[in-house]
């Protein structure tokens, strides 16, 4: 045994000098992810996000009204509102402004008690101190008690005092911040994620009026609903006929510390076949629902269920109707004010006050009742529709015995097309979902067999946003994915029992393989839907283009690294010649092109089946090298609009997305 730790070898001594105490807001720059989720895109947008919080926190409070959001041109933005702003004097126990320790301080901020907020969704008091400590240049603007204060930030580091430089008759905070390049590797915020937040915010909160404007690309939008969650309703479902119109619950209850909480629901019937329930905890998307949203659900059967049986006669009557019935082709919001949530972690996703659930339920039991009884034909409408759901899940009851399998479905064998893994790890194991057979061979042959497993799929599947259940499970491709997987569908989905911990999407770059994934997300989103949210579901991303010069090879996923890749050549040899993209984009007379310029050789990739098992391997399957996308929910109710109007019924939404969006697409192979 001594011989055993002879081997190990201490480079360094441990000892007192070794246990390092991190200050201020130096372990937020040390560990970013631990603060605001990651150092990609997500974490950056967080940053903003937890600026217009503490801005929303004003307007929920009665003290703000207006927000506005500039991107400017150097990658910075400002936040600017008209709330009370914040305080500026001595803080009693720290002996400096207060202002500089709510942005130089942890866990410091005015939500932890319920004086100064009633309720927040910032309850982690490190949004704003966070975003100073990952931003290279950072200052705020406080107008408060006539007077202009300013102090500046660089790091989280203090490079000014707070300073008075004006007087004034306004009140409000400006935040204007530049993210750090040296801790996101693309601090660039994106248009449309900004957005889709903001307009989220703006729903949630019926009257505030949120400018949101873009210096970049020289756009500005405002975003104002008076109809608050009415009108939110509307605009997730506008790519689907309604059955019913919008209907509002709300009302307030007594929490078991006897402060309020405000209950806020909306919901409407649709021609869809899923549910799409969106939840809310002081305006933070719990995507993941919680007790609001069981609450909801019990009282929305319980009610529907005492109609059906007094309502209902004949034969009609003796369909036993369940929640799932009474679900389909529902759409709700729930918004709940909570003082003191509780939610499910670091991450918000999930709340967890039981008394809240028996607050939502009295509240919907109560209202919806009262809105059925004076709405009969809603009421018929919506129990008819409530039958047809019932009679469609019994018709797929047989359809489900196909795709059973053992322990998960009950079927003892696994679909003829998938080739498996040898390991039996679901951490390890990862399975492709491939388009096309001349792909799927190419994968089967250069993957590594002991953890990569290939299904490959002959077509496209079905549309399960224009099919109920029992189509759905007589679908050939569908059935094979469920089988693959091990999860089991539906209420029987169960993610234990998931035989691979990453399942990859993997299609051609050109519209075709753009609509097999989404189509294939479809299906992920509204009947596995767990699988996204425990970060399960990844694309793959091929290289469009390969790059040679000499012995060098270089593989290349879109035009700019492509033009990128040819300067840098050039650099290296000045007498290259570099032909734009588009030189060789529009010689469609091989579908393979090589093209000799001066020694740099480009091959242009069609499609996944052009590439050899070693390329294949090599660019794509390899996880030393490959590029993975993972599939999350950032704006719920942006992802279920997106989904419906993509794969939907209505194709005047459709159209209008893809001619106001046609700009952005550089490459469309047909």
């Amino acid at each position: 045994m001594a011989d055993d730790f002879d081997v190990i070898q201490v480079t360094e001594e441990y000892n007192e000098s070794s246990i390092q105490v991190l200050e201020g807001l130096q372990p937020v720059r040390e560990r970013p992810a631990m603060y605001i989720g990651d150092i990609g895109d997500r974490g950056l947008h967080h940053l903003i996000q937890e600026v217009v919080d503490n801005s929303i926190d004003e307007v929920v409070a009665g003290y703000a009204k207006h927000i506005n959001i500039t991107l400017h041109t150097d990658g910075s933005c400002t936040v600017e509102d008209d709330g009370r702003g914040i305080p500026t004097g001595p803080h009693p126990t720290k002996k400096v402004s207060t202002l500089e320790v709510v942005m130089s301080y942890l866990h410091s901020g005015a939500k932890f008690n319920n004086n100064s907020y009633k309720v927040s969704g910032g309850l982690h008091g490190v949004g704003v101190s966070c975003v100073n400590a990952l931003s290279s240049e950072f200052d705020v603007t406080v107008y408060r008690d006539g007077k202009i204060f300013k102090q500046k930030y660089s790091k989280g580091i203090r490079l000014t005092d707070v300073e008075v430089i004006g007087n004034t008759n306004r009140t409000g905070t400006t935040i204007h911040f530049l993210p750090d390049p040296t801790i996101f590797r693309t601090p660039i915020f994106k248009y449309s994620k900004v957005s889709e937040r903001l307009k989220e915010l703006s729903y949630l909160n019926r009257g505030v009026i949120i400018n949101f404007k873009d210096e970049r690309e020289n756009v500005e939008e405002t975003y104002h609903y008076e109809g608050g969650l009415l009108d939110f309703v509307k605009y997730v479902d506008i790519s689907s006929t309604s059955l019913t119109k919008p209907i509002l619950l709300s009302g307030t209850g007594k929490n078991d510390s006897g402060k309020d909480v405000l209950v806020e629901v909306c919901m409407e019937y649709t021609d869809s076949y899923t549910e799409n329930i969106l939840s809310y905890v002081n305006n933070i998307s719990t995507i993941e629902g919680g007790t609001h949203v069981s609450g909801f659900r019990a009282a929305l059967t319980r009610v529907l269920n005492n109609y059906a049986s007094e309502k209902l006669n004949g034969n009609k009557s003796k369909i036993q109707l369940t929640g799932d019935d009474f679900r389909e082709g529902l759409t709700a919001i729930i918004s709940v004010k909570v003082p003191d949530p509780l939610f499910e972690g670091q991450t918000k996703t999930k709340l967890g006050n039981s008394d809240v659930e028996s607050i939502v339920r009295s509240i919907t039991n109560e209202k919806l009742s009262q809105y059925l009884d004076q709405n009969p034909n809603e009421t018929k409408r919506i129990l008819d529709k409530a039958i047809l759901a019932a009679e469609a899940r019994i018709a797929a009851r047989q359809s489900r015995e196909i795709v059973r399998r053992k322990n998960a479905f009950e079927t003892s064998t696994l679909p003829g097309k998938l080739s498996d893994c040898s390991s039996t790890n679901p951490e390890e194991c990862e399975v492709y979902i491939v388009e096309g057979d001349s792909a799927g061979g190419s994968a089967k042959q250069g993957r590594d067999r002991k953890f990569q497993a290939i299904l490959p799929l002959k077509g496209k599947i079905l549309n399960v946003e224009k099919a109920r259940l029992h189509k759905i499970l007589e679908n050939e491709e569908i059935r094979a994915i469920i089988q693959a997987l091990g999860t089991g569908f539906g209420d029987e989905f169960d993610i234990g029992k998931l035989r691979y911990h990453k399942i990859i999407l993997m299609a051609d770059a050109d519209v075709d393989g753009s609509h097999i994934k989404t189509l294939l997300l479809t299906l992920f989103y509204n009947y596995l839907n767990e699988l996204i949210l425990q970060n399960k579901i990844y694309i793959a991303m091929p290289p469009l283009y390969r790059v040679k010069k000499g012995k060098k090879e270089f593989y290349v996923y879109d035009d700019n690294e492509l033009n990128e890749t040819l300067l840098s050549l050039q650099k290296e040899d000045p007498h290259a010649k570099v032909l734009a993209t588009e030189d060789y984009e529009n010689d469609d007379t091989e579908e393979k092109k090589e093209l000799n310029m001066n020694g740099i050789s480009i091959s242009r990739f069609k499609g996944l089946g052009e590439m050899n098992p070693e390329q294949l391997w090599e660019t794509t399957m390899n996880p030393a090298k490959r590029t993975l996308v993972q599939v999350a929910i950032g704006e719920a109710a942006e992802a279920s609009r997106v989904f419906q109007m993509l794969m939907g019924e209505k194709v005047e939404p459709r159209r209008d997305f893809i001619e106001k969006n046609a700009k952005y697409v550089k490459n469309l192979d047909t």
